[in-house]
């Protein structure tokens, strides 16, 4: 019967530390860039002029349709925004995550090479093994899925109630009567 230390051997689990590599940042940071040139000034995005009701379910389905598209980028930031906040006010869940991301990151720097300790050495399975077996416990006590449900409830009223409150700018309701 094979031990679970051999088994865990064979798990490219150092392909996950090279995902966090800073040089995959760098050759993607012409499309986040670019992502950027798409955000709205904040006197665009909480002009309280073009704030209204809308007068029914077609009118909210139109801004939302458009303003998603419109603020894509000011959305996001709104998202990450609150992804922060939830992690900031769940501290045991961002511990957790940083406890993983350290870990990997750690043995992922080991390259495959034991990890000797003078009295012991360990290997890197032993070494994801242990930081699975610490993890996951912790990581069901911090409540993770309840941060993900509010974090998908808080964004969802925020960013669906800006889009359907905030009216189409002028420009947008001549472009289309042209068509």
């Amino acid at each position: 019967m094979e031990s679970i230390t051999s088994r865990l051997s064979y798990l490219p689990l150092s392909s996950f530390a090279d995902r966090f590599s800073l040089e995959r940042l760098r050759t993607e940071s012409g499309a986040l860039q670019s992502r950027f040139n798409n955000l709205k000034p904040l006197s665009d995005f909480f002009d309280y002029k073009r704030f209204s009701k809308p007068a029914g379910w077609g009118e909210a389905q139109s801004r939302i349709n458009f303003n998603l598209g419109y603020f894509s980028t000011n959305y996001a930031i709104v998202f990450s925004m609150l992804s922060i906040y939830s992690l900031i006010t769940n501290i045991l869940l961002l511990f957790v995550i940083i406890l993983v991301a350290g870990g990997m990151y750690g043995i992922g720097c080991l390259q495959g090479n034991d990890l000797n300790l003078g009295f012991t050495t360990f290997t890197s399975s032993q070494l994801y093994t242990g930081l699975l077996i610490v993890a996951i416990p912790l990581g069901f006590f911090a409540s993770p899925i309840s941060t993900i449900l509010w974090l998908i409830g808080a964004s969802a009223v925020t960013i669906l109630g800006h889009a359907s409150f905030m009216e189409k700018p002028i420009e947008s309701a001549f472009a289309e009567e042209q068509v």
